[in-house]
């Protein structure tokens, strides 16, 4: 016998130090949808979509910054002076002329450009005479504006790309909601099909436990002569498949803390223990409240009725383009001109030598093809999205109602499981007291003790089912995130664009 002492100790010394070094997990389900949601790499993937659509933002906004310009050149030519011969000069002269023109010019909100030029040439003539000039400056300060006054004009034009831009940065926000919203709904469901598995789990063990004392109370009594041996093998039926049962359950119970583990991204857990159990409690739900909640709040809905939006404004840009080209062109300067830069400076500043200039440029290409055919297009992508969003209001409509029946019929199965497994439990009760005074066989009891287990796990399965179903009307109205105490907002997403800059 004592050779069998060593290996049992070691094989309990092993299990035991397994235990403790992977010991069960306590897990609310608070902290379940949490490490979900840190751990999870594609919704930390999926943020940096509205990061990149903060970019674009401002990127786009970027259209209003102003520019500083600096144009210089340097050129020279030889020139034919055709009344050189009159004064006794060469028919030939040499000139060069240098360039330098520091400005600016910035986008107007209305489409058009202003400009502010200052503009400085030197010119040197080879030439000597009375009426040569030979070396002098001349200067120009002048103010220019090009305005569309019909294709492009105005500020849904010039600023459809930050409206785009920020339409698109809402819309990933929404997808991210929508991506939120499904991890939790999916947390939550697993959580309490694991909370189910493990009462289940409990109740083959009592079960277990149970048909191990009938079985040691009718070995007693068949050997006291009591009963038949027959009664014997009742009992190790029972037994056995009990065990049976019993290993359905952990295998269940496994299986399913596995599955949870790897939605919230748990590594070297062997079991986890639930500590929150279903909610129970009756709640009321009015349909047409209900689905305008729904309505209102569901995060798809706003990502496609975000799509509308930029889709609207893109038709409205594009009716515009179909116009055609109209700009007006005007320019406003004071000029000055003389041998020294000081002077020609102050003739500049004077304000008695000013020029302006103002005119119009039209162009429209015969046929406008290209134009129509994107308008075209625009309208009917705007079409198509309002037809996908009737779809999805129809979709979400029924969703809400499906919810809303699920949720009646698993508290009304609620109801009857419970009733059920108050009457097994008498039944038990009963039969059990039957076998002692002899009015009722082992095998009646394992019968009706059967129907206390089938009892106890219709009442475990709507348990579960309630707790589901309530999960899933929840995500159906999208107040599930709400209930959480999840806020979503695009501060995170600015932040790791901030980070990143």
């Amino acid at each position: 016998m004592n050779k069998y002492i060593l290996p049992l100790l070691l094989n309990l010394l092993v299990v035991t130090t397994a235990t403790a070094e992977n010991p069960p997990l306590k897990l609310s389900l608070k902290e379940a949808v949490k490490l979900a949601l840190e751990r999870n790499l594609d919704l930390k993937a999926e943020l940096y979509n509205t990061s990149q659509a903060e970019a674009d933002i401002r990127k786009n906004r970027s259209i209003y910054e102003t520019h500083l310009t600096l144009d210089t050149s340097y050129r020279e030519a030889t020139r034919y002076s055709p009344n050189a011969n009159a004064v006794g000069l060469s028919d030939n002269y040499d000139q060069s002329t240098f360039t330098i023109t520091p400005g600016g010019y910035q986008l107007l909100p209305t489409g058009g450009t202003v400009g502010l030029a200052y503009q400085n040439i030197k010119e040197t003539n080879s030439t000597t005479g009375a009426t040569a000039l030979g070396s002098y400056w001349t200067s120009s300060l002048g103010l220019t504006l090009n305005q569309p006054l019909l294709k492009n004009f105005g500020r849904d034009a010039t600023e459809l790309n930050i409206k785009v831009a920020e339409v698109s940065k809402t819309t990933s926000l929404s997808h991210l909601k929508s991506r939120i919203l499904a991890t939790v709904a999916q947390v939550r469901t697993e959580y309490f099909k694991l909370v189910g598995y493990r009462e289940d789990l409990e109740s083959r063990r009592a079960s277990l436990e149970l048909a191990q004392k009938v079985l040691s109370e009718t070995d007693a009594r068949v050997n006291a002569g009591v009963l038949p041996a027959m009664d014997i093998l009742n009992s190790q039926f029972g037994v056995a498949s009990r065990e049976k049962e019993l290993i359905d359950a952990e295998k269940a119970v496994s299986d399913q803390v596995d599955i949870l583990s790897q939605l919230i991204l748990l590594e070297k857990v062997t079991d986890i223990v639930p500590s929150d159990k279903p909610d129970r409690a009756k709640i009321v739900m009015i349909e047409e409240d209900a689905l305008n909640k729904a309505l209102s709040i569901r995060p798809e809905f706003d990502e496609l009725k975000g799509q509308l939006q930029s889709y609207e404004l893109q038709a409205k840009v594009a009716r515009s383009q179909t116009l055609p080209s109209l700009n007006l062109i005007s320019s406003v300067a004071l000029t000055g001109l003389d041998k020294d830069y000081d002077r020609n400076a102050e003739r500049l500043g004077s304000l008695d030598y000013p020029a302006w200039s103002v005119g119009l440029q039209f162009d429209y290409p015969l046929g406008n093809q290209a134009a129509e055919s994107d308008y075209v297009k625009s309208r009917l992508k705007v079409e198509q999205a309002k037809v996908q969003l009737e779809n999805l209001r129809s979709i979400i409509e029924n969703e809400v109602k499906i919810a809303i029946r699920g949720v009646t019929s698993s508290y009304k199965q609620l109801d009857v499981a419970d009733r059920g497994r108050r009457f097994a439990d008498e039944r038990v009760k009963s039969y059990m007291k039957k076998v002692e005074v002899g009015l009722a066989t082992t095998k009646d009891l394992l019968d009706v003790e059967n129907d206390l287990v089938a009892a106890r796990t219709n009442q475990i399965k709507a348990e579960a089912l309630y707790a589901i179903s309530l999960n899933q009307y929840w995500k159906s109205t999208g107040e599930l995130l709400e209930r959480e105490g999840i806020h979503i907002d695009a501060a995170q997403s600015d932040a790791l664009y901030k980070e990143v800059k």
